[in-house]
């Protein structure tokens, strides 16, 4: 199966075989779409020429136009149907979102994955775009959860909003005590959403009277696990390939 998962940063495509994800590559997200056309057919047709045999294609997505656009490549390169979350395929947990709809579907699909394949109740933890954090309650049912500005996001605002401090390479720093501006920026952003993410997941489990599983997943999740440690003990950086396969 070819799993894809369109986000607001990046588009990820996951080989996935018998359940497990073998291969997976990424591209940037951009809004051009005639620049996004030629990387994706490069990227299938990267997969397709290594050998994989593609019998089912399913997108995860949260940018509506890239949607259409990913689904309508795939159905010209492989001549294959493709199902998309949501859509085609619902996620079968029950909804305790006042509106159901509203949910991103891929905060949706690693809620499951991860109640499939790590057991409740559990809070997913998932790094990318947003930090997001969903809770899984001891029937299993998703709860809601928290969103809050990604690490990448928090940088450029900074470099965007401010006059002196400077646009800086993503990278986790060696000291809570920066002597740099670049580095007390690291330190702010690494520190500061470790600290952060440890506390949510403190006042989330408070909230839903259990000691829940936390399972960490998304774009950044190598480089801020140390920050979080010990309060996460599962990383699986492909748990929305995952969840996709199962449903």
């Amino acid at each position: 199966m070819l799993a894809i998962d369109i986000g607001n940063t990046t588009i990820a495509l996951g080989v996935v075989v018998n359940g497990k994800v073998v291969e997976s590559l990424r591209i940037d997200t951009t809004k051009d779409t005639d620049r996004l056309k030629p990387v994706i057919i490069k990227q299938v047709n990267y997969l397709l020429n290594k050998g994989y045999e593609c019998k089912r294609v399913v997108i995860c997505s949260v940018v509506p136009k890239n949607t259409r656009l990913v689904e309508r490549l795939i159905k010209e390169s492989l001549n294959i149907k493709v199902q998309v979350v949501g859509r085609d395929l619902p996620v079968p947990m029950k909804n305790h979102y006042k509106n159901p709809s509203q949910v991103g579907q891929d905060r949706l699909v690693g809620a499951y994955a991860a109640l499939k394949l790590y057991g409740k109740p559990l809070i997913v933890v998932d790094l990318g775009t947003a930090i997001t954090f969903d809770a899984v309650s001891k029937k299993g049912e998703y709860l809601g959860g928290a969103i809050v500005p990604g690490i990448r996001l928090s940088a450029e605002s900074l470099f965007l909003k401010t006059a002196l401090l400077p646009e800086i390479d993503i990278k986790a720093p060696k000291n809570p005590i920066g002597r740099t501006t670049q580095d007390s920026i690291l330190s702010g952003l690494f520190y500061g959403y470790g600290v952060l993410c440890k506390g949510f997941i403190d006042l989330l489990g408070v909230q839903m009277k259990a000691k829940p599983k936390v399972v960490m997943t998304g774009g950044h999740t190598q480089l801020m696990k140390k920050f979080v440690s010990p309060k996460i003990r599962i990383i699986d950086e492909d748990l929305v390939f995952k969840g996709m396969a199962l449903l």
